[in-house]
This record gives C-alpha cells, structure tokens and sequence, in this order.
C-alpha cells in the first residue's frame, strides 16, 4: 500500500489563490475551503489512493515562535483565509479523511512523525508527501518516501531532492540554515547563496563538520574565507536557525495504518457542502461511508 500524507495548509493556501471566491449560507467567504475540498476528491479518485492523512496549522504560530521572534505568525495573514481553517478541517474531516490539526506543533511536523513512524512497515510500499514546502524534503528517502507537488505533476525522490539542492536529504536542515528560509522567516547567513552552500555541504553534509580552514572548502580562497568568517560571526544564529528548520518527529499520533485507510464519505459531508453553499459536489461522490 501507499500512504499519502498531505499538507493541508498548503492546499487551502493553494485553493485560496487559485480557487473563485464564493459566499456560504452565513456569508463568509469559503472558496478556499471548496477549492480544497475539490482537490482531496481528486486526489481520492485514484485507485492508488487508500490510506490518507490530512494534517493542518490549526493555528500558524508554533513552539519555534517561542525560539525566534521573527518566525512565520499569522500576523499579516489575510483573515479570509485564516477563517477558513476551522471550516476546512471539518470538511475534510466530513470526507472521512484522518485529520492532524497542530498548535503547539507545525503541520509539517505531523507529517514528519507519520513517517518515521510508518515507513518502516513492511506493509507500506511508500510514502507519498503531498506538499512542496523544502521543509520536508529532509523525510525524503530513497524511492520509499518521497515529496509530490501536485501542482506541477513533480515527484522527488531522493535523487530529485539531491539534483534540485545539491545536498542529500539529511544535509537539507543545515542548507536551509545558511542559505536562510524566506517562507519561515529567518535570513540565513550572509554570503551562504544556494551554490556555494550546496557545494560545501555537499562534502561536509553538517554545519559543525565545516572546517574553519578555508583552504580546506572547494571554492577559491577569498570566497571560503569570507564565508567562513561569516559563519563564525554568527555560529549560534546558524545553528538556531537548523533547529528550526528540523523537523519534530515525536507529535503525539494515535492513528494506526488501518485508521488512514478512506472507507468513504460521511453522510453529514451533504449538510457541511450545504452550509457552504454547493450542493453539487456531494452528487459527485460514489463511495459513501455506512
């Protein structure tokens, strides 16, 4: 079997940008949260889609808020989308869909932990992250799990993460830390482009496993000079912002394989597309959950 784990905050992000606005019953704005809901039938439409979980941002802000004040907040969000958080988890939830909405925890997060703890099963032939944030391009193993932009029909594999980054998937957390994560909101250290950074860490793969010897970097001297310097003068920032960019894999998650398994559509998903103002969709829908 194949486990699918989607990034549901990017797909309502996604539905809210790309999906026409609409009014509910009540009228609040619910495009995005229509759009998503059309996106998990579609992805559900595919026989090879069985075992599905669904993991939100039930609130944006996280434990790492706590570390650096500058991290991605839902300050400066537009309302319209952070109102439909609650109305997207419940219909998805409605679609007979696991759920995972994190506060203390990121969505990516929960993916993270479902990895560790599912990959290894002999009954799992793979693990499918349906998502584009780098973040989690560091669960990414081999042809066994693996990162699907939906979007653009993209898959990386390991090979994948290591030809687009220039670093293997364990390197992907120091890369982001140097080269800094505009998404996440932190810089990164100064000078450490997406290049040079790939070409360092490419042999070394860690920040600490870096020597302070520039003669040692394969790049020309003056550059490794410079960049170590700049390493050195901001070492715990570097190290901080690798913290963040590491993934939690101990969420508390009580689903078991079988519990990811869609056995169909709860009935109660008519009255959630009613109250949202489309009754079309559910006329759609041919698995339905007794």
């Amino acid at each position: 079997m194949k486990i699918h784990l989607v990034d549901g905050t990017y797909e309502l992000f996604r539905a809210h940008f790309g999906a026409p606005p609409k009014k509910s019953k009540s009228g609040q704005e619910v495009g995005a949260t229509l759009g998503l809901i059309r996106s998990m039938l579609l992805l559900l439409s595919d026989p090879e889609v069985t075992h599905v979980a669904v993991a939100f941002d039930h609130v944006i802000e996280s434990f790492r808020n706590k570390m650096y004040a500058s991290y991605k907040s839902s300050e400066g969000v537009d309302p319209v989308i952070l109102n439909q958080f609650p109305l997207a988890e419940a219909a998805v939830k409605a679609l007979g869909l696991v759920i995972w909405p994190m506060t203390k925890f990121e969505a990516d997060d929960a993916i993270a932990t479902a990895v560790t703890k599912f990959k290894n099963v002999k009954s799992v032939e793979q693990i499918v992250i349906c998502s584009v944030d780098k973040d989690l391009t560091q669960m990414v193993d081999g042809e066994r799990v693996i990162c699907w932009d939906r979007r653009r029909e993209i898959l990386l594999n390991e090979k994948g993460v290591i030809e687009k980054f220039g670093v293997s998937p364990e390197s992907i957390p120091d890369f982001l830390a140097l080269v800094g994560d505009s998404a996440d909101g932190y810089p990164g250290i100064q000078g450490w482009g997406e290049k040079s950074t790939a070409t360092v860490l490419a042999k070394y793969k860690h920040i600490e496993s870096i020597p302070k010897d520039p003669n040692k970097i394969p790049l020309s001297l003056g550059r490794a000079t410079t960049l170590l310097e700049n390493l050195q003068n901001n070492y715990k920032e570097a190290l901080l912002f690798r913290e963040l960019s590491t993934l939690r894999t101990d969420v508390s998650l009580n689903e078991t394989i079988a519990d990811l398994k869609w056995q169909g559509v709860y009935p109660r998903f008519k009255k959630v597309c009613e109250e949202l103002g489309n009754q079309s969709i559910p006329e759609r829908i041919t698995k339905w959950r007794k």
